[in-house]
């Protein structure tokens, strides 16, 4: 769908998701991330930039794995993440949408849980290239589990969390071949409706991801 379109039927209110392409799982487990290795940080820094050109490739599911880990996982035993939020609430909710489904990043027990067996990748952003790419992933705030942060502040917290989540994901990116880009043009009422969210969350974010176009 080209971003004419999308952004029409966005002004509208009528940016609806694919059906699902494939079986989903409701569980999908994630296999033990490697969490040594890899290019050195200078390098990664480097190599580091925006790419809008994705092969339609899937991702296999180990190197999804050591994605979301880089991106957010848990790093110490206290159940600290890869990526910080304020006062440690943990704010920020990583979906993933896939050819099959969308899911919601588990990161305690590594694992994909279904949220809705529909194709939101048309939905993620109003660039065409989305469309094709095999992931995106989604940045969703849940102030619920901010009630020690002002009100004033929680929507500036919540987009640092996501912003450091983003650069995570632009480092695993930059030394694992993948092509990355960040995107804030997107229509966040479309993708709430679609994973079924509450006035608690807010979208954020997108990010898409793959292997680069050729």
């Amino acid at each position: 769908m080209s971003t004419l379109s999308k952004l029409a039927l966005g002004m509208m209110g009528r940016l609806r998701p694919k059906p699902a392409r494939g079986e989903a799982s409701e569980i999908i487990p994630l296999p033990e991330p490697q969490k040594e290795g890899g290019v050195p940080l200078m390098e990664a820094l480097s190599k580091r930039r925006s790419d809008r050109e994705f092969s339609s490739q899937e991702l296999p599911l180990p190197l999804l794995s050591n994605l979301l880990w880089a991106a957010y996982g848990v790093n110490r035993t206290d159940g600290h993440r890869t990526a910080p939020s304020a006062l440690n609430a943990q704010e920020i909710d990583v979906y993933v949408a896939l050819p099959s489904g969308a899911y919601l990043y588990d990161a305690a027990a590594n694992q994909l849980q279904l949220i809705v067996s529909a194709d939101l990748r048309s939905i993620t952003g109003y660039q065409d290239f989305v469309d094709e790419a095999p992931l995106d992933l989604v940045f969703v705030a849940d102030y619920s589990r901010m009630t020690l942060v002002p009100v004033a502040f929680r929507e500036s917290y919540a987009s640092v969390a996501a912003g450091a989540i983003s650069q995570n994901v632009y480092l695993f990116a930059a030394g694992n071949g993948l092509a990355t880009v960040i995107r804030a043009w997107i229509d966040r009422e479309a993708i709430a409706n679609a994973l079924g969210l509450s006035h608690d969350h807010q979208v954020l974010l997108s990010q898409t991801v793959g292997y680069p176009k050729g």
